[in-house]
Formats: C-alpha cells, sequence, structure tokens
C-alpha cells in the first residue's frame, strides 16, 4: 500500500471550525486521545461530519457484538479495500477496546487465527458482502444466520457496508494516517 504523502484538503483544526464540531473535536479528543483525521478534513462540510459522527455512534457503539469485533471487521473490509489510514485506525481501536494482540494481528487470516466460529462467520459475510450484495446468496444468508440474530446480521451488513464507504473519502481525498497516540 502507498504511502500518502498529503491530504488533498485542508485539515481543520479546533480553533477553525463551528462550535458544533469543536466540541465534537473535545469527545473524539477524550475518547480517543485524538482527533482523526478523517473528521478533520470533514470538518470543511461541517453538516456532514456531523451526520458521520451521528451514524458511527450507535453503530460501533457496544450491543451483542462487542466493540472490539466490530472495529476488526472495520479492519477486515477496510484491509481489503487497501485503506492503511482505516486499518492503523481500526486496529488501534479494536485494541483499545479489548481485543488480544493475537486478534487485532488476526483479522486476515480469521479462519486460522483466535476466533470462535461465531465471529469467523461475520468476517466470512463481510467478507462476501465486501465483494457484492449479490453475494451474500441464500446459503451465505443461512450460514451467518446460524450465528447471529436479525437485529445482528442487520448491525454486520451496516458496520461492513460502512467500512466500504469510509476508505474511498480516505483513499481519494490522500487524508494521511492519524497518529496513534502514546498510551500513558
Amino acid at each position: 500500500m502507498t504511502e500518502i504523502a498529503e491530504s488533498r484538503v485542508p485539515l481543520l483544526e479546533r480553533e477553525q471550525v463551528p462550535a458544533e464540531v469543536a466540541t465534537l473535536y473535545d469527545k473524539l479528543l477524550a475518547d480517543r486521545g485524538v482527533v482523526p483525521n478523517m473528521f478533520k478534513a470533514l470538518s470543511n462540510m461541517p453538516d456532514l461530519v456531523m451526520g458521520v459522527a451521528a451514524l458511527l455512534k450507535p453503530l460501533m457503539a457496544e450491543t451483542t457484538l462487542p466493540g472490539w469485533y466490530k472495529e476488526l471487521i472495520a479492519t477486515r473490509v477496510t484491509s481489503l479495500n487497501q485503506c492503511e489510514y482505516c486499518i492503523s485506525a481500526h486496529r488501534h481501536l479494536a485494541a483499545q477496546r479489548g481485543a488480544t494482540p493475537r486478534q487485532v494481528a488476526g483479522y486476515d487470516a480469521f479462519e486460522t487465527g483466535p476466533f470462535t466460529e461465531r465471529e469467523k462467520a461475520g468476517f466470512r459475510y463481510a467478507s462476501l458482502l465486501h465483494q457484492s450484495g449479490h453475494d451474500i446468496d441464500e446459503a451465505a444468508f443461512a450460514s451467518v444466520s446460524a450465528h447471529f440474530t436479525t437485529a445482528e446480521i442487520i448491525e454486520l451488513t451496516a458496520i461492513a457496508a460502512a467500512f466500504e464507504f469510509f476508505p474511498r473519502i480516505n483513499t481519494a481525498l490522500h487524508i494521511p494516517v492519524t497518529p496513534i497516540p502514546a498510551t500513558s
């Protein structure tokens, strides 16, 4: 994958954004220890950055699917999209949310990695969805249905679909990888 030299759009700092976006920056900084560069780029359109934040909050929240697993589903899909920005961010978030080092390292080799059959089924589903929504045929849907509830399947589908979207933003706009904050 290619190292991105410079963003094609300005990465706005807190003092350059409207108050509502500054509040979002404060929350991101408190939660993640850093304001991700994607948010700094999208802040050029305040309504869009607020909408993205509003989408991500319930999508990546702890539910019956643990947050670390959602982050690794995101990492798997963004890896298939070859988005270094997204891979870096979601590997870090997966670890921060409780994934083991072996799990964080094993998202692409999930079939032989330290995952349950249920977790592997979700990775398979997300990988098929990356190819096309049409690849979720009756056999694939039956396979994921054996491990996940209807609500969880909807959640998995939404996560996988969303992380087809974000790599396109980050790669097209050459948004540089956000530095991982030092752990305290």
